[in-house]
């Protein structure tokens, strides 16, 4: 008989041998009756400062002859089937079309090309390792390729991120996603923390691995292929057009177009595809000393090798607005983030050794379509370019950067302290007060102030703040039935983050699995 068991607390110092050990003491039966033990979880529990310590749940088999007393924490493990996906029967004539190669297309290709459907996955910037290279030159030159980029390219904006594994949602495509994350050859851990994240460094062989699979499971994949049009009759998607002159017939398009592709929001608009405005938050990258984060979360803790480089989630309701932190990322780097001329767009990076001097933070506050001045459907996204450019002229060019404590009392900095901003492009000291709406500008302060009571040192005076972080998430959603189909145009699937129904690696990859799950029960293969 298998059992899960939770809440097993193992010492910081102790190794994991002596979790059989734990479980065994828990279950009431001899060590040798416990047999082929496997972490399902592994936490950080330190709220105590002094005492911090790691929570387990873990997997046990135990001969059925011996007794187990079942209780809140101990329970008979029940192996979930495997769901089945009913195939469609509505005919199709033409391969069924992706367009975008972040998480939501990728893994959308992925199952399609699993059952059968051979995809063709069209992405307007380029291969990983050709996109690195021009996102390089942009941060060393400040030349910016506008088709690849930090928000265009292979594995879309995540690629030049954290790699963070983590999510709200509660969907068993989760476990399906981490399976293609570890079988690429991440470490299994990322299966059972609580925190799991495989750096940018890791994400770009995960990359090569889901592209080869697609490939040999009989899909394409074009880059430099931009979708420029599509093509419509009678309510029903019959094409598209890629790069202005190249028509590609097909019955079913996955739209999974990023929350950047502002050209194509627009070409979407203009052929009345159904949008809507959707809210989302702008604000601003902090960043500490990673060393003061350590210390502030760990106490005497602070570098304990089983810890590794703190991490931090903060928000709080101020009014009727939230303030919070967004893509914490330890050990990391702010990162030059536009992908159109004249703009500034930050972001921010960690390798997966989360080894740099400072620690970053998207620092945000809520915004609604109220604060939009309009209600085009795009007004969101027109509001997002407005202030980037207006950070881009503040900071002459360069990312206008600013000292906290000059922040909040409203003065420009004059010249950096002690924290040095780790922004992969050129910086200006400059009054961010002047770039952002008030009503963000206050949000922040605040947000601030309420932070540093709950992370000692978050409110660090030389600490450094970088403008601007807009691409939270999107700030369009294009509407979809409960079928994943566009609400008006029939063979059309809005998918991701760019069509408004995730945010970060793991929802999106998980919306790419529900899009083609809604095309495998529909439609047969050609």
């Amino acid at each position: 008989m298998i059992y899960e068991i939770n809440n097993i607390k193992l010492s910081i110092d102790s190794n994991n041998s002596e979790l059989v050990v734990l479980t065994a003491l828990k279950l009431g039966v001899n060590v040798s009756d416990c047999k082929n033990l496997k972490i399902i979880k592994e936490s950080i529990d330190a709220r105590n400062k002094n005492n911090i310590s790691f929570i387990y749940t873990v997997q046990v088999e135990v001969d059925g002859e011996v007794p187990i007393t079942l209780c809140s924490d101990i329970k008979p493990f029940v192996l979930q089937s495997k769901k089945l996906i009913s195939l469609g029967t509505e005919k199709i004539f033409n391969r069924p079309v992706i367009i975008g190669s972040g998480p939501a297309g990728l893994f959308a290709a992925l199952k399609l090309s699993e059952y059968g459907y051979s995809p063709i996955l069209f992405e307007r910037g380029d291969c990983v390792e050709d996109r690195t290279r021009a996102v390089d030159n942009y941060w060393k030159t400040g030349i910016l390729d506008v088709e690849s980029n930090v928000q265009f390219g292979e594995g879309g904006a995540g690629t030049f991120s954290d790699g963070k594994l983590t999510t709200r949602i509660n969907d068993e495509r989760c476990n399906e996603v981490l399976d293609v994350f570890r079988d690429s050859g991440v470490s299994d851990d990322i299966l059972y923390k609580a925190k799991p994240h495989i750096g940018t460094d890791k994400l770009k062989d995960v990359l090569a691995y889901i592209k080869r699979k697609i490939i040999s499971n009989g899909g394409d994949i074009r880059f430099r292929s931009k979708i420029t049009d599509i093509k419509i009759v009678n309510g029903k998607l019959v094409g598209v057009v890629i790069n202005e002159n190249e028509i590609i017939d097909t019955e079913i398009v996955v739209l999974a177009i990023g929350h950047s592709a502002r050209d194509t929001f627009e070409m979407l608009k203009n052929k009345n595809i159904q949008m809507t405005r959707k809210a989302f938050s702008i604000g601003v990258r902090i960043e500490h000393p990673q060393e003061l984060i350590n210390k502030a979360q760990f106490g005497k803790f602070a570098n304990h090798p089983r810890l590794g480089a703190a991490e931090y989630q903060l928000f709080k309701k101020i009014g009727d607005r939230t303030v919070y932190s967004f893509c914490m990322c330890p050990g990391g780097v702010v990162v030059a983030a536009a992908s159109e001329e004249n703009s500034i767009v930050t972001n921010g990076m960690s390798e997966y050794a989360r080894d740099r001097m400072n620690a970053n933070s998207a620092l945000v506050v809520s915004v609604t379509p109220d604060d939009y001045g309009s209600n085009d459907p795009l007004a969101g996204m027109y509001f997002q370019r407005l202030l980037e450019r207006k950070a881009f002229d503040v900071g002459g060019g360069a990312a206008p950067v600013q000292k906290v404590g000059d922040f909040i009392a409203g003065r420009k900095s004059i010249k950096i302290g002690s924290v040095i901003p780790s922004y992969t492009g050129s910086t200006a000291c400059s009054d961010i007060n002047n770039i952002l709406p008030e009503f963000i500008t206050s949000g922040m302060k605040d947000g601030i102030i309420q932070f540093n009571s709950m992370l000692k040192g978050f409110g660090l005076n030389e600490s450094i703040i970088t403008g601007v972080e807009t691409r939270t998430s999107s700030p369009v959603r294009i509407e979809r039935d409960e079928y994943c189909q566009s609400i008006n145009i029939n063979g059309l699937f809005p998918c991701g983050e760019g069509a408004g129904y995730a945010g970060g690696i793991m929802s999106a990859a998980v919306d790419g699995i529900r899009v083609s799950e809604c095309i495998i029960n529909k439609f047969s293969t050609l």
